[in-house]
Parts: C-alpha cells; structure tokens; sequence
C-alpha cells in the first residue's frame, strides 16, 4: 500500500513537473516569438494604467500574443523597472520581450517639430496649429521676440499653450546665461533691446557667416546716433507681424519707396534707434552676434545677388554698391 501511495505521489511530481515545464515552454514561446502584428503601431499608455489594463491593451493591437506571459515576465523578469506611461512605437512582428525592454525603459515615440529662425510669433502660433496631434487651445499671440527657434519634441495631445510655455523658457534660459558673458560698452543696455537688435540682424541675412558682421554695422550706426534705416521694420510696421499673403514674401510684393514713409515707431528710417519690441523671434547665432558683434568700421551694406551682402565704410562707396545691385536685379 506504501509502495503504491509511493509511486502516486512520484507520478504526481512528475507529471506537476511536465505542467510546469509545458506552461514555462509555452510563455517561453510568447516570450521570445515575434508577434503577429504586420505594421507598426503608435500605442499610449495612460499614466495610472494597470499591468493588467496595459497587457489587454497591447493584446488587442496585437503587440503581445499573451496577456498572462506579459503581466508575469514584465513583473519577474529583469529590469525591475515598472513600466513607463506615454506614447510608444512598435515595430512589425516585435517579440514580447523587446515590447517590454522598451515599456520598462520607457524609449517612448518622439514626435518633433521645428521652428525656423527669424519668424514672428503670430506666424510661429499659425505654424504650431499645423502640427500633427498638438492640442488646439485658445491663445493669445506670444510677445514678439519671446520664442526660441529651434526642434523641439512633443508627446501626443499636448497643448499649444504648453509649447508656447516651453518655447518661452527655452529663450529666457539662453539670454539669462548669455547676457553676462556680452561684450562690453555696447549700445545698449535691456536684454529687450538686445533681443530686438538680434531679431533684426535674424531679418536681414540667412547666411550664418554674416550675422556678427552685420550686427557690427548695427551697432556702429547705434553709437554714431544714425537711423538703422533696414527694410524688415517697415515691413513689420506695414504688417504688425501678422502677413496673410499665402507665403508670398511678408508683403506679396517688394518694399516700395512710399513705405518708407509710414508714421510708426517700428520705422527706422524716421526713427533713430531701436524699435520699440522685436519684429521676430531669433534664433541663438543671432543672438550671439549682437552680444559679441564684429568689430568693423562698416556703416553700410546691401545685396549682392547670391544670398549675401557687400559692406561699405562711405556713403558714396555705398551708393556704388547699390547702383550694382540694381543692375543685377533688373538683369534678373
């Protein structure tokens, strides 16, 4: 009777142990098994989720072939990390194990957008309504010259307003750690009047290698108390930093003589000295040019037909200098 309670008992063992081996093979098999999804998948993962809600929710997109290998392996396997709220990207046929190294890591799906330099606020907010899962909120247009132009990454459904906020402080962190390491005796004393010289100089040339140079001219024309006399502040006080022309220049049209005469602060051909506000958002060269400007004796400058500029220290030499650019413009 002992002999055969004995052998019962050894035939239990054993046959636990085939069980246990067969469940251990089969969450082995899910485990290491590429899934059966065929195309990647963008999957959130609410903050306060439950494993168990997140291993449904993986299960339903066909991320994980399991959901009771998943809630085991993610608690028993290492890392220990608990898994990670947020936005993933998930790959065609991607194995349990992978899906869960990437959620305990939490490598969530980075979605970024740019900014480029030397546009206004108004058009920056535009822009941002543009973008693929921002959330639209209402907002008034952010102070001119406040935003820093750069990439930036953002999680799905965040707000306009959160952006803008982040825009913000990412412009105040680099003026704030910038303004103290300027160059001294500059003319001027505000970090708003060295945002709206930056925003000038952002306005006036898109080649990297003139912007000291061109902010050397600036602040020439600042100590010898002349106007700046530069073409983007009538523009801006034409359109008050908000063109609606489909793209076509911020006018539509060239700059006319007859612009040069509109009564506003922002025109610095009748105003001597800086604009009341930036007329654009600048990027960080910019901005560094102004605080570390070329030292020149140039007082002048205009196009020269590729891009860049030709500098002049007279005003005859000037007067040269644009007679040539008009030549080549009525040539093209």
């Amino acid at each position: 009777m002992k002999f055969l309670i004995f052998k019962l008992f050894i035939s239990l063992i054993i046959l636990a142990v085939a069980l246990m081996g067969g469940v251990a093979y089969f969450g082995y098999t899910h485990f290491k098994t590429p899934s059966t999804n065929a195309v990647e998948k963008l999957v959130m993962v609410p903050k306060g989720s439950g494993i168990m809600m997140i291993a449904d929710q993986l299960k339903a997109e066909q991320i994980i072939s399991d959901s009771y290998t998943f809630i085991v392996a993610s608690k028993i396997l290492p890392p220990r990390d608990t898994i990670k709220a947020g936005e993933y990207q998930f790959q065609p046929h991607t194995s349990m194990s992978d899906v869960i190294a990437k959620l305990k890591k939490g490598e969530t799906y980075k979605r970024k957008f740019t900014i480029a330099e030397g546009l206004t606020s108004y058009t920056i907010l535009e822009k941002l309504k543009t973008v693929p899962d921002i959330g639209i909120t209402e907002i008034e247009i952010p102070a001119e010259g406040s935003l820093l132009p750069d990439t930036y990454q953002y999680e799905k459904n965040e707000t306009i307003v959160a952006i803008i906020a982040r825009m913000q402080a990412a412009q105040k962190k680099l003026i704030e750690r910038e303004w103290p390491n300027r160059d001294q005796n500059l003319p001027f004393t505000t970090i708003d009047q060295a945002l709206t010289l930056a925003s000038i100089v952002e306005k006036e040339t898109g080649v990297a290698e003139e912007r000291k140079r061109i902010a050397g001219v600036f602040v020439n024309r600042l100590r010898q108390g002349m106007p700046l006399q530069t073409d983007p502040t009538v523009i801006y006080a034409l359109t008050n930093g908000q063109p609606q022309n489909g793209g076509q220049g911020p006018l539509g049209r060239r700059l006319l003589s007859k612009d040069l005469e509109i009564d506003s602060p922002y025109n610095t051909y009748k105003n001597i000295g800086l604009p009341p506000t930036p007329i654009a958002n600048a990027g960080r060269d910019a901005i560094l040019a102004v605080l570390h400007p070329e030292p020149n004796d140039f007082l002048y400058f205009v196009a020269d037909g590729t891009g860049g500029h030709i500098f002049a220290k007279t005003l005859a030499e000037h007067n040269q200098n644009v007679a040539n650019w008009r030549k080549i413009r009525s040539e093209q």
